[in-house]
């Protein structure tokens, strides 16, 4: 007899699955160890950051000192001289004098680094030069009217 039911297996309910549920933890666990190990590798292979050691005023200009050879630009603009360098330092100011006049100067952080910039009560212009001096590199900033 037939009745209203069919008799072939098929159920609302399904079997267990007979695959392992640890592979995807073991790729997960892959994946975290790749980027550990990737994190570390790149974390080795960076390039120390330039630092900006010490500031001397000499009698002509400053002498900067780093720890690497930094990236610098610079221009004379309007009687003042500006640098920008690709470093890091902390801000400072301070006075130095040019044929017995005043020069403020004044090293501040920015985007790009840490801007110098050289102002007096008349115009300047200035030259620079970078080198390096006992494992260390010195930016002599020397001025002029």
């Amino acid at each position: 007899m037939h009745g209203p039911r069919q008799e072939d297996d098929a159920h609302s309910t399904l079997e267990p699955d007979p695959r392992s549920k640890a592979w995807p933890r073991v790729l997960m666990s892959m994946a975290i160890v790749g980027v550990m190990v990737g994190l570390m590798i790149g974390r080795l292979t960076a390039p120390e950051p330039r630092v900006l050691e010490q500031v001397q005023v000499m009698d002509e200009g400053l002498d900067l000192l780093f720890n690497a050879s930094p990236k610098l630009h610079g221009e004379n603009v309007n009687g003042t001289v500006a640098l920008v360098f690709q470093a890091e330092g902390k801000p400072q100011r301070g006075q130095l004098t040019l044929q017995g006049r005043p020069v403020g100067w004044r090293l501040q952080r920015s985007d790009e680094g840490l801007v110098l910039s050289l102002v007096a009560a008349r115009p300047l212009r200035g030259t620079w030069s970078a080198a390096e001096d006992a494992g260390r590199w010195r930016v002599q900033v020397r001025l002029h009217e």
